[in-house]
């Protein structure tokens, strides 16, 4: 089920009902992957024309952030609930450790990160079982050789589930365009979820996530590195919200 706002055909459904719908489509010859959308992608989106076809192709497009509730709220939509990365990484890692036996692979962050992760699944989900992990280079672009060792250790793993943690908008196009070369069923951006997991930052508390206020605890605690996302790219999303309200 999808609401199209602003633009965007955006997954409405609850977190659980996504998650079980991944799960059940990992039987699908067809190979499906997740974005999340949220203002700051949403307004990065507008001069990024690859980003922005990138979200439009994904499987599932979840609203991430508690803004996208509300311009559905504010266009008379039925969106009514958060769905964050989080939500979905631990609602499928939970219902495939309860069935066993399925293959994941963590490609993103650092190698310090990932030992987290593996350490962290193995506590966690006893019966996921993690295939591999890849640090790739921290830069903007990557060449051939580059995209071709990360591809190539990803398909002698042949995971069923693949997450991804670059950052945005990295991660979306990075899947999009490799898709079809890998050998997998699912992939997931979700981006500083590799972070909360390991325990490098720290989640807002649940009360403060139910209220839609998580972004100003990570404000307060990152100013300078999110100061653009939250003066600049909410200020254009909700112009835009607004322009789409009066024009239609």
């Amino acid at each position: 089920m999808k609401e199209t706002l602003i633009d965007f055909d955006i997954t409405n459904l609850a977190a659980k009902e996504c998650c079980c719908e991944i799960v059940d489509k990992l039987t699908s010859p067809k190979k499906n992957w997740l974005a999340c959308l949220n203002p700051h992608s949403y307004a990065v989106a507008l001069k990024d024309q690859q980003f922005k076809i990138a979200l439009d192709k994904a499987d599932w497009l979840i609203p991430d952030g508690i803004g996208i509730v509300y311009a559905s709220r504010f266009l008379g939509g039925q969106l009514r609930k958060r769905v964050t990365g989080a939500d979905v990484f631990f609602g499928v890692l939970d219902l495939l450790n309860q069935l066993g036996g399925a293959k994941v692979f963590f490609i993103g962050s650092t190698e310090s990160t990932l030992s987290k992760i593996k350490d962290g699944m193995l506590r966690d989900f006893p019966n996921v079982n993690v295939v591999g992990v890849y640090s790739p280079p921290f830069k903007a672009d990557y060449n051939q050789v580059e995209l071709s060792e990360m591809i190539d250790a990803i398909n002698a793993a042949k995971p069923d589930v693949l997450w991804v943690g670059m950052t945005a908008p990295k991660q979306e196009k990075w899947i999009f365009e490799n898709l079809p070369l890998l050998d997998i069923k699912f992939a997931a951006a979700i981006g500083a979820v590799f972070d909360f997991y390991a325990g490098n930052i720290q989640r807002a508390n649940p009360l403060v996530q139910k209220l839609g206020l998580e972004w100003l605890i990570r404000f307060l605690r990152e100013p300078v590195r999110l100061w653009r996302r939250y003066f600049i790219s909410i200020p254009t999303f909700l112009w835009s919200v607004a322009k789409y309200r009066f024009r239609n």
